[in-house]
């Protein structure tokens, strides 16, 4: 008889567990400090190469007054050189070409230049943008294996508390968002390298849908887990300067009911299960008054915050950039409402959370930040699993009588 036969279930998925955390923690060392180290290695002595005429690639260019800094590349055959410019120095750029001054490495990493004599600064700048662009795949799949490792972590440290399921699920997604990372690499954007834009990403992803799942499991250790999910999204629209309805709507509505919301979950615990939320549902005219609300709200948020004069290079659209205004201005609206729902543990935030999937949806396929489509799947799947739990919960216990509070 096979041996698996006498192992159970959850037994096997730990042994899993155990052996992909042995294979990715090992990895993700190996492929992040061999990168660091080729970046940072010293430079050594550079030999001139000469003069070399460069071509501007002006296919790379889509910049309007929106945007902060203006990176033009010059290129000729392999070798290229990227200037930054502000929006000024860059609309009063004509000419389509330039002389740059090239050197090399003991390495054979060839540098190039603008102006001949570049400071020792200069060149260690130059050499480790040079090599961190060279390493970016590395280091790329490198943080995308650090997070997978941190989920396959969380799943084996708290195995008791999630089932089967909830691990195939919580996994499947995470690994789902490792493949998009790989695939989909982020650019960089207003100044910060792509690979910290694709860890805020990735992190936001395993975050959220961890805090998703406690929502699912009725538990409140989910608000503590949300605390770290409003932080993350508060950097990722600061560092990307869009988004600013979310942000001031997670400021401070998100971060202070996370803390109430705890408090009001801790006062109503389950009769029979500790661990439990007792939860209940909304009357019908409260849902025709809260969508009134959130129509309200996207119609005078989205249009002041259309018509503010943000400087970013993420969206080099206006057209797009006001979409983008109006539809985070509804996800804000329907933000808080879900809040709302949570605090009162009410099931109807399972609706809030659909439409709010949606609409997030559509703004990351707008701005190409596919990597976080994966979180929205995680949404979908999870929001029906939440709402047919709550549903079985309210329909076998009853609703609770008495305060919200």
């Amino acid at each position: 008889m096979s041996f698996n036969r006498y192992l159970e279930p959850d037994r096997k998925i730990r042994i899993l567990e155990s052996v992909s955390l042995c294979i990715l923690i090992p990895l993700f060392l190996f492929l992040f400090i061999s990168s660091m180290i080729r970046i940072n290695a010293p430079v050594g002595e550079l030999v001139f190469l000469g003069n070399i005429e460069m071509y501007r690639d002006r296919e790379l260019e889509d910049y309007d007054e929106n945007n902060t800094v203006c990176d033009v590349t010059y290129k000729n055959g392999d070798d290229s050189l990227i200037i930054t410019y502000t929006y000024e120095e860059y609309e009063g750029l004509e000419d389509d070409s330039l002389t740059a001054y090239g050197y090399e490495t003991e390495n054979g990493t060839r540098l190039f230049f603008d102006h001949e004599g570049p400071t020792a600064e200069e060149i260690k700048a130059t050499y480790r943008q040079v090599k961190t662009d060279e390493m970016m795949p590395k280091l790329n799949i490198s943080i995308a294996l650090a997070i997978l490792a941190l989920s396959v972590g969380v799943m084996l440290g708290y195995g008791a508390f999630f089932s089967t399921y909830e691990k195939c699920w919580f996994l499947s997604i995470m690994v789902l968002a490792t493949i998009a990372a790989i695939l989909f690499p982020e650019e960089s954007a207003n100044g910060v390298n792509g690979v910290v834009i694709m860890f805020l990403y990735l992190l936001d992803t395993f975050l959220n849908i961890l805090c998703e799942l406690l929502i699912s499991k009725q538990s409140r250790y989910n608000f503590l887990v949300s605390v770290l999910v409003e932080i993350t999204e508060i950097v990722i629209c600061i560092v990307l300067m869009y988004r600013f309805a979310t942000m001031v709507t997670t400021l401070f509505f998100w971060l202070p009911i996370d803390i109430l919301s705890f408090i009001n979950w801790s006062k109503h615990k389950d009769q029979q299960e500790d661990e439990l939320t007792a939860v209940r549902r909304l009357k019908g005219y409260q849902e025709v008054l809260i969508i009134i609300a959130i129509a309200v709200w996207t119609i005078v948020v989205g249009y002041f915050i259309s018509g503010l004069d943000i400087k970013t290079d993420f969206i080099n659209n206006k057209s797009i950039e006001t979409l983008v205004a109006y539809l985070d201005a509804c996800a804000s609206a329907v933000g808080v409402a879900n809040g709302l729902f949570i605090f009162f543990r009410l099931r109807e935030q399972w609706i809030a959370w659909y439409v709010n999937a949606l609409l997030e949806s559509v703004i990351n396929i707008i701005s190409g930040q596919y990597v976080l489509l994966i979180l929205k799947l995680g949404y979908f799947t999870n929001t029906t699993y939440g709402y047919i739990k709550w549903s079985r919960y309210i329909a076998s216990r009853g609703e609770e009588k008495g305060s919200l509070f």
